[in-house]
């Protein structure tokens, strides 16, 4: 698919059809995520890929698709056939920024004026949307609210930081969120040239 047409297509589908995804499809759309901007390519995102009934269930739980359903929705979170919880370690940040070539001339690791491991988390997470888009299927990214749970479920080693879930599927007819009542904010309110 054109690039702009699979931005434009793009949404958070809250509903999926019962459909399975091909594990290769899966597989290709995560090498695509590898290629996203990393701070120092330092590499510290990482991904746990659950397509198993059972377990996406619990996902489910831990995300509180309950809280979802009672407001009218699918449980789009556990339906969906597969389920990416996208990690960061910032440790793998430090460890990179303490480095020679990336120390500062004192031999001290840089300020961190912005915790950039989350923006190349939110990187490879926009990618694997676009690349369901592209794939001819639907995805949504719901973050991950309890943090120490989903850890727990999924074994995930200590330094990681489980940021967000994106269900994946055949989509379904959905319930649009009510948020997308208020539109887009016109162009000239977003950017600004030269200075703000």
């Amino acid at each position: 698919m054109e690039f702009e047409k699979a931005v434009v297509k793009r949404r958070m589908v809250r509903h999926y059809k019962p459909n399975t995804v091909a594990p290769e499809t899966v597989k290709r759309m995560l090498e695509l995520a590898m290629h996203a901007p990393s701070a120092g390519f330092s590499q510290g995102v990482a991904f746990v890929v659950v397509t198993d009934e059972a377990t996406r269930k619990k996902v489910g739980v831990v995300q509180g698709e309950g809280g979802y359903s009672a407001a009218g929705f699918h449980k789009w979170i556990s339906e969906a056939p597969v389920s990416i919880i996208v990690c960061v370690s910032e440790k793998i940040y430090h460890d990179r920024y303490r480095e020679k070539d990336k120390v500062n001339d004192d031999g001290t690791e840089i300020e961190w004026p912005t915790p950039y491991w989350f923006f190349d988390a939110g990187c490879s997470s926009m990618i694997i949307l676009l690349a369901a888009v592209d794939a001819g299927l639907a995805a949504s990214f719901t973050g991950v609210a309890d943090v120490p749970g989903m850890k727990e479920l999924l074994g995930m080693p200590a330094e990681f930081h489980p940021v967000g879930v994106i269900s994946m599927g055949v989509p379904d007819k959905d319930v649009r969120s009510p948020s997308l009542k208020r539109g887009r904010r016109p162009l000239e309110n977003v950017v600004h040239y030269g200075r703000w």
